[in-house]
């Protein structure tokens, strides 16, 4: 009845998990953010590039519920099936592939030998208490059973290559610990011996043992109501306990049913210096046995995970230890080559170019696009007339289409001028990027920061704005900083290697707000075509300053971003995708 109502509760409790806890990732790559390890700066490093390991996770304990099927093994045929076992375990991992199982069991089992034995056998076999009163007898016993140890448990089925996660494991463990037992005999009629006398069968075949078994079934009245014997001299707590060290080993499967649960089967042998589990220990008066009495426990186990998924992981066991390395392999594979071929010569390269055919020569806008300043449709370097009033018609050519002059020649003046206040047809102002996560100018882009210093050079009326720009991937006050120093690390770049003067230029940054491609995923799980535009969004753009552009000051938020390739950043503590760039 007792194995009834827990294996009922196993099932409950199995189902009510399952509907509560179902996670959609139980078997794909888990998000770990830095603050799930142990050492979350080193993690955060091991993203950026900068340590060659990640840092481990923090994971749960698992506490399990097990019951099954106890017999043992010694001078008395067990009764099978008959015996059970229940327990406890808890668990933690210390490895991936280690990890230590704490049990607490209680179990219950039977025995019957089909040999009834002599009265020499039993007047050596049994206790003082029944000797002289009880001749012969059929080796019986119950036994109730309970141990506590602890068990060092291998596995090898989360190391993986060729999937993300493992759906089960094979495991096999040894442990030591302490056993109590107290072992009974129904050596008794009430207060007289049984008789004996009429049981016949053959004990050399496997159904006359078992007709046998049956008569003494009929016969015996199952009180055990005598205590057997004590095993004596050997290694116990105490001379007056009954408690002895005790070793097991065993083997098992586990199958992931969640996140949260598991379910395991698993066979376990426990062995101690003790012949009298059983109650018996000789043949003859003269032949002891020669094997110790071994328990066998076949078991099945539910595993809860213990814990919040948003702090801790799984137990190691059920991650895959080189997830890390091969995604990182992966994401390198989908890293784009930058490619700096400008193909029709206009100052933009073709992987940002949004027109890459442009006529050589014609004026173009930061997206590679030919201007028209007068946004008539017909090109600047088509247009007979680029700063036609707007509104009007236009013929092929640019002009506009008037019966007669509707500006005065100083009126004209003034507006060209306004129009050329912002837009220079002799040069173009490029755009740099960055890597991730960093804010130093990349050795590609020197030629770019020289165009910018010579036309400052030669136009010196003219002042700069500069404007900085990340990806989406981060929180935004972290992308504003990164934005801010980006910025900041192309004036100064400029300021010191052409002595251009600081006034000259006037700082700004957007952050995530104005991406050049947008809606784009804020994660790394993306093509190779997607990632090449988050490379595009990492940027500086630098624009002749218009007379209402202000200068930005310095932007509160956290530490962001790295000065050189091999620096490490102090401070900054945001955590995410492992995976994630800004």
């Amino acid at each position: 009845m007792q194995m009834k109502h827990l294996l009922s509760l196993i099932v409950i409790l199995t189902f009510s998990f399952y509907s509560l806890n179902g996670q959609s990732d139980a078997f794909s790559t888990p998000e770990i953010t830095d603050e799930m390890t142990v050492d979350a700066e080193q993690n955060k490093k091991w993203r950026m590039g900068e340590y060659k390991f990640s840092a481990k996770p923090k994971d749960m304990w698992e506490l399990g519920i097990f019951l099954g099927h106890l017999a043992f093994d010694g001078d008395v045929d067990p009764v099978v099936p008959g015996g059970f076992g229940v327990g406890l375990h808890i668990r933690k991992s210390l490895h991936y592939a280690f990890s230590l199982r704490g049990d607490l069991f209680y179990g219950s089992s039977k025995g019957l030998d089909p040999q009834i034995s002599s009265d020499a056998v039993m007047n050596i076999d049994l206790p003082s208490s029944v000797r002289g009163t009880v001749g012969r007898l059929p080796r019986n016993y119950k036994i109730n059973y309970f141990y506590a140890s602890i068990q060092g448990v291998v596995n090898i089925g989360n190391i993986l290559f060729h999937s993300e996660r493992n759906k089960s494991n094979w495991y096999f463990f040894i442990g030591a610990g302490f056993d109590s037992n107290k072992t009974k005999i129904d050596a008794l009629n009430g207060s007289s011996a049984y008789n004996f006398d009429g049981v016949t069968g053959d004990v050399d075949t496997k159904e006359g043992r078992k007709d046998i078994k049956e008569q003494l079934r009929d016969i015996l009245d199952g009180d055990y109501e005598t205590v057997a014997r004590q095993k004596k001299a050997i290694w116990r707590l105490g001379d007056d306990t009954n408690i002895h060290a005790m070793f097991q080993g065993g083997i098992g499967y586990s199958r992931k049913i969640n996140k949260r649960l598991n379910i395991s089967l698993e066979h376990q042998l426990m062995a101690t210096d003790n012949d009298l589990l059983d109650g018996f220990e000789y043949r003859s008066p003269l032949d002891q046995s020669n094997n110790v009495d071994l328990g066998h426990f076949t078991n099945i186990r539910l595993g809860i995970n213990l814990g919040n998924f948003s702090k801790a992981t799984e137990p190691l066991y059920w991650m895959n230890p080189i997830d890390g390395t091969l995604n990182d392999i992966a994401e390198l594979k989908q890293r784009p080559i930058l490619d700096l071929t400008d193909s029709d010569g206009d100052g933009v390269i073709d992987m940002l170019d949004q027109e890459p055919n442009t006529v050589a020569g014609a004026p173009v806008d930061v997206r590679g696009v030919a201007l028209d300043s007068d946004g008539d449709g017909v090109a600047d370097y088509q247009d007979k007339e680029p700063y036609s009033a707007p509104g009007l018609d236009v013929d092929a050519n640019g002009v506009a289409q008037v019966e007669e002059p509707w500006l005065t020649e100083d009126e004209v003046v003034n507006l060209i001028n306004a129009r050329m206040e912002n837009i220079k047809t002799d040069w173009f102002l490029p755009m740099i990027h960055f890597d991730l996560d960093k804010y130093y100018i990349k050795p590609e882009f020197y030629g770019q920061m020289h165009h910018v210093a010579t036309v400052m050079n030669e136009h010196p009326e003219l002042k700069i704005s500069v404007v900085g720009h990340t990806d989406v991937r981060n929180p935004d006050d972290y992308n504003t900083v990164l934005s801010y120093k980006r910025a900041k690390s192309a004036i100064d770049y400029l300021v010191d290697k052409y002595n251009l003067p600081r006034d000259r230029f006037i700082l700004q940054y957007g952050g995530e707000e104005k991406p050049l491609v947008s809606e784009l995923p804020d994660n790394h799980r993306i093509n190779q075509e997607q990632e090449r535009m988050q490379y595009m969004n990492r940027r500086v753009e630098f624009k002749v300053a218009k007379s209402d552009d202000q200068e930005m000051g310095v932007p509160e938020g956290p530490d962001a971003g790295q000065p050189t390739p091999g620096s490490s950043r102090p401070g900054a503590k945001y955590s995410g995708n492992r995976n994630s760039g800004y």
